[in-house]
């Protein structure tokens, strides 16, 4: 079932990827709330299965500058992942890391840049062990990339790689609320030829 698309899961399959997102969510929310020593909480997060196309207008303006981790997923699964941060959030988070505080409007320096990669790979980490749980199988995050762009910019090129095997991708809104709301979103792109072994793992019937 080479040729499987989002388009053909279940929705059993759809509230396993949302009890994912939960946890990982919740993973995430406690990492950064260990890593930066403050007390946060989570809202529950939205999660919904997208086209990629569509991704550019679901975490903003495309004219919005953000910034934007690329993972590449591997082992048992292939494909990649990003989370996106708006400005504000990325600053508040790396003001809290680095205990300074730099406005808004100022941009990132390499070491700030390099703060956001750690907690990009810890987030990105805490929903990949989730999906690892659940499934039993092997899934490792690469080195992340980072940049700070326009939304249109920074989705074009996952977008135009994924869109080689799949239209749709796994989107995971969450806002961690501290002492402001920081706003995050979460991609996960599977190569096509990973869903089956996802779905296997899961226990779902293809």
């Amino acid at each position: 079932m080479g040729n499987m698309t989002l388009e053909d899961v279940n929705n059993m399959y759809l509230d396993v990827l949302k009890e994912i997102g939960n946890i990982g969510a919740g993973n995430a929310t406690t990492a950064i709330a260990n890593m930066l020593g403050i007390k946060i909480d989570m809202n529950v997060p939205n999660i919904k299965l997208m086209e990629v196309s569509q991704l550019g207008t679901a975490v903003g303006a495309e004219d919005q500058t953000i910034v934007g981790i690329f993972l590449e997923v591997q082992n048992d699964i292939d494909g990649s992942m990003m989370f996106l941060l708006d400005i504000p959030s990325a600053r508040y988070l790396v003001n809290k890391l680095m205990m300074t505080d730099a406005p808004d409007d100022e941009p990132f320096g390499e070491l700030e840049l390099s703060a956001l990669k750690e907690i990009g790979n810890i987030i990105a980490g805490s929903y990949l062990s989730a999906l690892s749980s659940m499934t039993n199988l092997v899934i490792a995050p690469s080195i992340p990339y980072i940049a700070v762009d326009m939304a249109a910019s920074i989705l074009s090129v996952p977008a135009i790689e994924f869109g080689l095997q799949g239209d749709n991708a796994l989107l995971i809104q969450t806002e961690i609320c501290a002492e402001v709301a920081i706003d995050g979103y979460f991609i996960l792109m599977p190569e096509q030829g990973s869903y089956e072994k996802i779905l296997t793992s899961l226990g779902i019937s293809i």
